[in-house]
């Protein structure tokens, strides 16, 4: 594989978890694979003061409990230890980053990098505006001398407003191919999948249109309730948190158009023309399309969850969802009409992120005495997580007398590919942007569009105190009236389990 050019990679706010379990664990993953260029450093930044040795100490630590490439060599956890440095200041206050420039400087020629620097922000969302205009004071966005790239972590914006103008303040610093807007979701091996399963194979191409497809649902659900993090969560909500990015990024690649090549400049095109083409909702609209809730107190396997509004840091009569359903459209030629449901939520049965393309019914029923077969139609599975896979759903006939049919699965799992190796979501997308390619990232127009199209529903629930907020058991599956979002009498939403295949026989949770 390709190797990057030499550089040194600056962390924001590296004494933080991110950094600790996510970030330097994922280039280490990289270091044993042999896919780090030869001269590389880590310059972790933060307010907290701490020397090289107590910072590599402590990431250390956090590669023993979260790098996928184990290793007992103690000499060669270390030789990838003696690249972290680290420096403190405080990234608020511009005349600090005088002194920041000096030691970057100084260990780019200690390291012999090139001048190359990739910045990345595992900050706060506040921080978003302002180290871009202090690196941009500085200088940092210069690539005559080498490459500079910046990644943002999410949320972009809060609303459309604020995401227009943090996308006007990031491009008033640096241009728009210097930055990298990282969703961890388009890192998953199983989403990039779906692209090939659609565009390699000519058994799922011609079908993948409103002739052949009655409805697409994407579901991801979190067992978990909110727990500590009601503070964070209480300004946030599903719509923002799980809606806006992930799961309508789930939805431009279901329903985008073959690119012209697997280039980040077409692959991004085509998202971003999904998201342009997604039916406009008007606020007097959205009780209609789009249903929240909020889970309350329960029993799940004999333990007492307490309810959202008993969570530590959330308002006694806080309007926050924590599970959103609802129903779009996507107005272009090839999904008219084709309902797309989307689902998520916190304390709900189980933990699962998947795509159901559910095909339309053969045009005569010829097994009509077969209730149970007619209602359900055929269906491929797309699972994102837990074990990842692909399932199809079809009828055949049951050994014996006469025409029994019943549905059965045709699955593939990652896991059965037992000599291949799935890095993680951080470790591929660090790796990308290390190689310039920004693919897997978001580009600012389509962050855009994305809230274009949520910005009503946010509005709505703002000024109309009348859409209810639905509360539901923790450990059910969200409100019961989100069943009526799903068209047709014999139609609901796919209640999946933590095991693929077989679903029909068993449901693990």
């Amino acid at each position: 594989m390709k190797k990057p050019k030499n550089h040194i990679l600056v962390i924001f706010g590296a004494s933080g978890d991110l950094t600790y379990r996510k970030l330097v664990p994922a280039v280490y993953d990289l270091h044993q694979q042999n896919l780090l260029p030869e001269n590389f450093a880590i310059l972790g930044l933060g307010r907290t003061e701490l020397s090289d040795e107590e910072f590599r100490l402590k990431m250390k630590a956090g590669i023993k409990s979260f790098a996928l490439q184990k290793t007992e060599d103690e000499s060669v956890l270390n030789t990838y230890l003696d690249k972290l440095f680290y420096y403190s200041f405080n990234t608020k206050e511009k005349e600090e980053y005088a002194g920041f420039k000096g030691r970057l400087l100084e260990l780019d020629q200690q390291c012999n990098t090139d001048h190359n620097f990739i910045f990345y922000l595992a900050t706060p969302p506040s921080m978003y505006e302002i180290i871009p205009a202090y690196l941009s004071a500085f200088e940092f966005n210069d690539e005559s001398t080498g490459f500079k790239r910046l990644i943002v972590e999410k949320p972009f914006g809060y609303n459309l407003e604020t995401a227009q103008k943090l996308n006007k303040k990031l491009l008033h610093c640096f241009k728009e191919e210097q930055i990298y807007r990282i969703d961890h979701y388009l890192g998953k091996e199983t989403v990039q999948n779906l692209l090939v399963t659609r565009f390699s194979n000519g058994i799922f191409e011609p079908l993948w249109n409103r002739n052949y497809i009655d409805h697409v649902e994407i579901t991801s659900s979190e067992s978990v309730s909110v727990g500590s993090r009601g503070g964070y969560y209480e300004g946030s909500g599903a719509l923002r948190d799980m809606v806006q990015n992930h799961l309508l990024l789930l939805a431009g690649l279901v329903a985008m158009e073959p690119p012209a090549l697997i280039d980040s400049t077409n692959i991004r095109n085509e998202i971003a023309k999904v998201f342009h083409s997604f039916r406009p909702l008007k606020e007097e609209d959205v009780h209609k399309q789009v249903i929240r809730g909020q889970y309350t107190s329960s029993h799940v396997k004999g333990k007492e969850v307490k309810g959202y509004r008993e969570e530590e840091g959330v308002h006694p009569e806080s309007r926050t969802e924590t599970f959103v359903a609802m129903k779009t459209y996507i107005d272009n030629w090839r999904w008219a009409d084709v309902p797309f449901y989307i689902r998520t939520g916190k304390a709900l049965p189980t933990r699962v992120t998947e795509i159901v393309i559910h095909f339309k019914s053969t045009p005569h029923h010829l097994f009509a005495n077969d209730e149970n077969l007619c209602k359900q139609q055929n269906q491929l599975v797309i699972r994102i997580q837990p074990d990842e896979g692909l399932l199809l759903k079809f009828g055949m006939k049951v050994p014996g007398a006469g025409f029994k049919a019943q549905n059965v699965n045709m699955d593939f799992h990652y896991s059965d590919l037992a000599e291949t190796y799935l890095p993680s979501a951080y470790e591929r997308l660090l790796l990308d942007c290390m190689l310039g390619d920004s693919t897997l990232y978001h580009r600012g127009d389509a962050v855009e569009a994305a809230w274009k199209y949520v910005d009503p529903i946010l509005k709505a629930w703002e000024k109309d105190p009348s859409i209810p907020v639905h509360g539901y058991p923790a450990g059910s599956w969200g409100p019961d009236v989100s069943d009526n979002l799903i068209e047709g009498q014999t139609q609901t939403w796919r209640y999946p389990c933590k095991n693929l295949s077989d679903d029909g026989k068993y449901c693990e949770l």
